[in-house]
């Protein structure tokens, strides 16, 4: 109603005679059917081109024109034409086809780029949802709304940002709209990569003129994303609907659909053989999972890519009938690597601890994940969140949690304060869950294994010579780590040949909570009984920034303080050259200069 009062006002500004006429051939055509030519007269005027007080005053003559009428017209796509139709049937199919190039204007308008058309847009948006509302015999007009949403995805980059907040905010919150949005969206999924569209508008026949598939993908995606989740519906007993008849009624009713006026006197009967809120929601689950399906199985551009790979464990995962259909898609995001594979692995850990997936290659692909660039990373807080957690069991082999003990090591040395921080909690952690490779804390020479083998994997004989054989003379010296850090499967990497060297060195570290932090963690370890785990979350989202804020909120009980019986003469006491000579007048006289320069 407050678009049709804008629009109203910019009335005031037409010209008068031109005013006076389009609603004189609206009431005309309202009074009697004499004045039935009138309608093409007034459907002129719905298009992007014409002023939008024009177009108003025409559609509001045609909107009422057609509604009443509307449970009477036939079909768009009779099922059978008869021979000699009457005056009266020819009457009706006319008034259809009216009635479908005033749809078709309407969706032309409402994704019209003109600046010009946004004070009209959401009053032709409430036109055609009124026309979807009861534009088939009374009943939910799905076609209609179809070939609006399939504009609304092909259409030019900016419109679908008003026309999605309109639809979000007045009409995503009935059911029945979210139903057919599900629908919709799973045909345009699987007509998009260039497949004829059967539903498309034929005015549309240059596929040159569509945009690209990349921008098509990236609209669906914003309309996947503004529908509301789906607790609400499971969790209201009575849904709210846009159509009054409903599309959740059993079967005894479908014929009953013959009068809208009937029909909304018998409503009160109707809602008893509603179906129930638990079948309600799991029509809708299935609605909902078949349009994701679709949707992921395109070729989505990189950030959509993104995007959906972050909302997925939130707003897909809990409401798909099925979790399991999307570990394709999941697994070989994983195996993408890069950020991609850290966005994937949250909802890749969720198929695996709660849906029952298996996945072989999961550690392997995680310790590769392992890199410099990952601590600099946008979602590098849930990364390390979800590291812990994967770590967590007690039944991992200890040459899988030694090696990720030593990555970790190894990357402390080169990574900023922050990360470092970070990897002491979860090398803290891992030690203390898996005490066999506490050995890695203090290896002396020759103790290490001669050679990493799996839980549960035996070495014949035939094996043991040919390592033996090959091994190489200088691992029984001094200070050689035999960690092998270029190594990608963590069974040949030799982590538990190896020792935590690396820890120890960062006790000089120049930052100083890194360094406090490694001796906490020695005592810690010099302590034999097991202490709690350290909260990974609380180091996780570090950076320089706060770090330093840490710092300086710290209080500090020491502070080093230089004192010196007699003003030191040099800069290094063993040092005898380089003196300082001060004197009181030189210094005075070179003041006065300086000021006199000034």
């Amino acid at each position: 109603m407050a678009s049709v009062k804008r629009c109203n006002s910019e009335l005031k500004t037409l010209e008068l005679p031109k005013k006076v006429k389009l609603k004189t051939l609206g009431q005309q055509l309202l009074n009697s059917r004499g004045h039935i030519n009138n309608l093409p007269i007034l459907l002129s005027f719905i298009t992007p081109n014409t002023p939008p007080h024009y177009a108003l005053e025409s559609l509001l003559s045609l909107q009422s024109f057609f509604i009443p009428l509307l449970p009477q017209l036939p079909s768009s796509t009779p099922h059978s034409k008869q021979s000699n139709p009457g005056p009266e049937t020819v009457y009706r199919t006319w008034l259809r086809s009216k009635f479908d190039q005033l749809v078709n204007s309407l969706i032309d308008v409402a994704v019209s780029t003109s600046q010009s058309q946004d004070a009209l847009r959401e009053v032709v948006l409430d036109a055609i949802m009124e026309f979807v509302k009861v534009g088939n015999a009374g009943k939910f007009h799905s076609a209609i709304y179809h070939k609006l949403l399939h504009a609304l995805v092909h259409s030019d980059l900016g419109v679908d940002e008003i026309l999605l907040d309109l639809l979000a905010t007045k009409y995503f919150n009935y059911i029945d709209v979210r139903y057919f949005t599900y629908i919709s969206l799973e045909k345009m999924a699987r007509t998009v990569d260039g497949k004829e569209d059967k539903s498309r508008s034929p005015d549309v026949e240059d596929k040159s003129q569509l945009p690209s598939m990349e921008l098509s993908i990236l609209k669906m995606h914003n309309l996947l994303s503004h529908i509301p989740p789906l607790e609400a519906s499971e969790e209201k007993l009575d849904h709210e609907m846009w159509n009054g008849l409903g599309i959740f009624i059993g079967k005894s009713n479908s014929k009953e659909h013959v009068n809208l006026e009937a029909k909304q006197a018998k409503s009160h009967k109707s809602n008893e053989k509603v179906l129930s809120s638990r079948n309600v929601a799991k029509k809708m689950k299935s609605k909902f999972t078949k349009a994701w399906i679709a949707f992921l199985s395109l070729p989505l551009p990189l950030d959509v890519y993104k995007e959906v790979l972050v909302m997925l464990h939130q707003t897909v995962i809990p409401h798909l009938s099925s979790p399991i259909m999307i570990c394709d898609f999941l697994i070989r995001s994983y195996d993408i690597g890069g950020v991609v594979s850290v966005m994937a692995l949250n909802s890749l850990y969720i198929l695996m601890t709660q849906h029952g997936l298996e996945y072989p290659n999961f550690y392997n692909k995680l310790y590769g994940l392992l890199e410099p660039s990952i601590f600099i990373a946008k979602h590098r807080a849930k990364f390390f969140q979800l590291l812990d957690s994967c770590l967590k069991s007690p039944l991992l082999p200890a040459y899988l949690a030694a090696a990720f003990c030593k990555k970790l090591s190894r990357l402390a040395l080169c990574v900023p304060p922050s990360g470092s921080l970070v990897i002491f909690a979860i090398v803290h952690n891992l030690l203390q869950r898996h005490p066999s490779i506490n050995c890695l804390v203090h290896q002396e020479r020759g103790a290490g294994t001669t050679r990493e083998t799996s839980a549960g994997d035996n070495d014949n004989s035939e094996n043991a010579k040919d390592t033996s054989a090959s091994r190489d003379l200088s691992d029984d010296k001094p200070g050689i780590d035999h960690f092998k850090n270029e190594e990608s499967d963590p069974k040949d990497s030799n982590a538990l040949r190896s020792s935590l060297w690396e820890i120890d060195t960062l006790r000089h570290h120049y930052c100083p909570p890194v360094s406090r932090f490694v001796l906490s963690l020695e005592n810690d370890l010099s302590v034999r009984a097991r202490t709690a785990e350290i909260a990974v979350k609380d180091f996780s989202s570090g950076s320089y920034a706060t770090v330093f804020n840490n710092e300086i909120r710290r209080r500090v009980k020491q502070v080093p303080l230089a004192f010196y019986k007699e003003t030191p003469t040099s800069l290094f006491s063993e040092f005898p050259g380089w003196t300082f000579q001060f004197n009181d007048e030189d210094h005075q006289e070179a003041s006065a200069k300086k000021q006199r320069i000034v």
